[in-house]
């Protein structure tokens, strides 16, 4: 090979390389551990939801879909929740408490709604910045699945079933 095609294909390695870790910076791999506030006033730690699969989805009052979005996390809710797998949502820290209030009693949410005032729990899980985001984590505390945008009902039950099977 000569000297250019070399230097290219080196050029081109380096820029892949550039793009993966400018690409997976927001990724995440294990549940970090922190605590939130539900709107309830209750405290939860992540870290006490290990053993079992739990639902995370950062959501906002004005995010048409994230509104879309809840009818599939309240059906999985429905049929989950005895099997002992949470759901949170957190709202984004821009919404207002008010704002979160009206639309967990209007949509009648029965999972747990918690805040982010701080934005902090947003930074913890890589950064989130778009709703609704939602993580699926393993028994383990793994990252089971991270899905930008609204998540497909069918295969989020399919990825919990598999999930409950193993642990």
């Amino acid at each position: 090979m000569n000297k250019n095609k070399i230097s290219a294909i080196t050029v081109i390695l380096i820029l892949l390389g550039f793009a993966t870790l400018y690409f997976n910076n927001g990724a995440v791999n294990q549940a970090p551990n922190i605590s939130i506030n539900t709107i309830d006033g209750e405290r939860i730690a992540l870290s006490s939801l290990k053993g079992r699969p739990a639902l995370v989805t950062f959501w906002a009052t004005d995010c048409p879909s994230c509104i879309k979005e809840i009818p599939h996390l309240k059906a999985i809710h429905a049929d989950y929740a005895a099997k002992d797998v949470s759901i949170i949502a957190i709202a984004m820290k821009h919404d207002r408490l008010d704002h979160v209030i009206a639309m967990t009693e209007s949509k009648k949410l029965p999972y747990k709604v918690a805040l982010d005032p701080t934005g902090d729990a947003a930074k913890a899980f890589g950064d989130v910045r778009l709703t609704p985001t939602t993580f699926l984590i393993a028994p383990d505390s793994s990252i089971a699945m991270q899905k930008l945008g609204v998540f497909d009902e069918q295969k989020m039950r399919q990825r919990l079933d598999q999930l409950l099977d193993k642990s």
